[in-house]
């Protein structure tokens, strides 16, 4: 039988996590972002490094808060529900390949390229870096937007949360999705006000629910009968 009170609070910490990794790996990637001649200087490959494994975190635990709501969400909408563990798995994978593009640029400035011309090496990491940009667009930009749409529709006919909960992930899920489609055709350095007011109800939706899931967990509904003790 399911523990439903502990899978609540595994969903709930991973949530949770995703955010005391994320947050800081923004700041400790700032100086490879940045730089464009990152690959010539001294360089700040711990820092850089760090951050990077901090977004390996942030993926982990993406997928493992789907993996762990599943097997209780699928009760409501099995389609929904494996449609969220898809696009979770997705951003996951999406912040991996942005992982491995800032490493190669690590790797450039600590062996370079036996022959090459420091303005290729420049051009290298240039490039490197635009792929992680793009990463960050296509993944954690946007994809929280679905995962938004996708939860927020299971936990509100579920009633496993507050209303209030999942309509902030309902509501900001297609702001997002709608802000990142427009920053893709304007660019990434255009419409950034917008992206960062689409950006802020989801921020709020996965803040809360983690919150929520961690300390009361779901409430009783009529999908968990049958799996355990609600909280």
């Amino acid at each position: 039988m399911l523990d439903v009170r502990r899978t609540a609070l595994v969903a709930g910490v991973l949530y949770l996590v995703t955010f005391v990794a994320s947050i800081p790996a923004v700041f400790l990637l700032h100086p490879v972002l940045v730089d464009p001649r990152y690959v010539l200087g001294p360089g700040a490959d711990a820092r850089v490094v760090l951050g990077c494994l901090l977004d390996i975190v942030n993926a982990v635990a993406c997928v493992g808060t789907a993996v762990a709501l599943f097997p209780v969400v699928r009760r409501q909408n099995e389609a929904v529900a494996l449609g969220f563990v898809t696009s979770r798995v997705y951003e996951a994978a999406v912040i991996m390949i942005g992982v491995v593009s800032l490493l190669g640029v690590v790797t450039l400035r600590r062996d370079g390229l036996d022959g090459l011309e420091p303005d290729t090496l420049v051009a290298t990491g240039r490039g490197l870096v635009a792929v992680r940009d793009w990463t960050f667009l296509l993944g954690p930009s946007l994809a929280p937007g679905f995962n938004a749409v996708l939860l927020g529709y299971l936990l509100y006919r579920s009633g496993l949360v507050p209303p209030v909960v999942p309509l902030l992930g309902l509501v900001g899920g297609p702001l997002l999705i709608a802000a990142t489609v427009a920053r893709m055709f304007a660019g990434q350095d255009h419409l950034t006000a917008l992206a960062g007011i689409a950006t802020l109800p989801v921020f709020v939706w996965e803040l809360s629910l983690g919150l929520y899931l961690t300390f009361r967990g779901f409430r009783p509904s009529a999908i968990t009968a049958g799996l355990g003790a609600p909280a």
